[in-house]
């Protein structure tokens, strides 16, 4: 992938109200706390945000009232060893271990974004979807799935839950009020007319939001682009996110990602810019 250029002076990019200011040391600020003023050096770090490096010699610096963890669909339907091979998706769960304490101790909300359909929508989802989760024309959403898992991608089932200790982790964040489970009925979790994702995306005032669940090129990269169209500022970070689609299907989305819609970092880049 090739590298965008530094910008040769100070630029500003939005409107008075959302805005991005970019440097030539390559920080660009998403913090929208203050306006470049045509400075060439960007402001001191305050403690209230976070410099975080990026893929392309970026560093991008984040309000933390204003940014949130969004994780999509890590549940125990996509990757259980008993309903699916999914070796790369449970290779994200030890980083998400890592990245969301750390984040949640900095005051960053952890939005647990899944499926969770109740018997009302089962008669509202378009036949494609309907279609796309069946096989040869038998299961589906709400169907009989073997063992104890329940009722498929049913809200309070236990093949909706996230998988393995990524509930108990969702839980301590539950009971510390920075975790958050939000339902979706969808692939993506901001589409349509106020989705329950956007909601609380606008009343919390959250405009940062680093991604990242599976599959990548599906449900994640869904509700990413929404978000991007909607004005949020889109960070994909790579180890906690990935798919079970060819090669290509993952290589598209990080290119577009770090191209056009936004930026990449990992766990340990963002880990480390919180320890420092």
């Amino acid at each position: 992938m090739a590298t965008r250029p530094k910008v040769e002076q100070t630029v500003e990019y939005g409107n008075p109200a959302s805005f991005w200011v970019e440097y030539p040391s390559g920080l660009v600020d998403l913090s929208r706390s203050q306006h470049s003023n045509d400075e060439a050096a960007p402001p001191p770090l305050r403690s209230t945000q976070l410099d975080i490096p990026v893929d392309g010699e970026r560093v991008i610096r984040v309000d933390k009232a204003s940014t949130a963890a969004v994780i999509v669909d890590m549940q125990n339907f996509f990757l259980h060893p008993d309903l699916r091979d999914h070796p790369t998706g449970l290779k994200c769960v030890d980083p998400l271990l890592k990245l969301v304490p750390a984040l949640r101790a900095q005051g960053v909300k952890i939005l647990w974004v899944n499926w969770g359909l109740t018997d009302h929508e089962l008669k509202t989802i378009p036949p494609s979807l309907v279609r796309g989760f069946m096989k040869n024309g038998r299961g589906g959403f709400g169907s009989e799935l073997p063992g104890n898992f329940g009722r498929m991608l049913m809200r309070d089932a236990y093949n909706s839950e996230l998988y393995g200790p990524l509930q108990e982790e969702y839980l301590k964040g539950q009971k510390a009020g920075t975790d958050v489970w939000i339902h979706k009925n969808r692939m993506g979790g901001i589409w349509g007319y106020q989705s329950a994702l956007d909601l609380y995306l606008e009343e919390n005032g959250l405009t940062t939001l680093l991604f990242g669940g599976v599959n990548t090129d599906q449900c994640v990269s869904g509700t990413m682009i929404d978000a991007y169209f909607r004005g949020y500022d889109v960070v994909l970070v790579k180890d906690i996110t990935a798919t079970t689609s060819p090669a290509g299907g993952l290589e598209n989305i990080l290119y577009n990602v770090g191209n056009s819609w936004g930026f990449l970092t990992d766990t340990t880049r963002v880990v480390e810019a919180i320890s420092t």
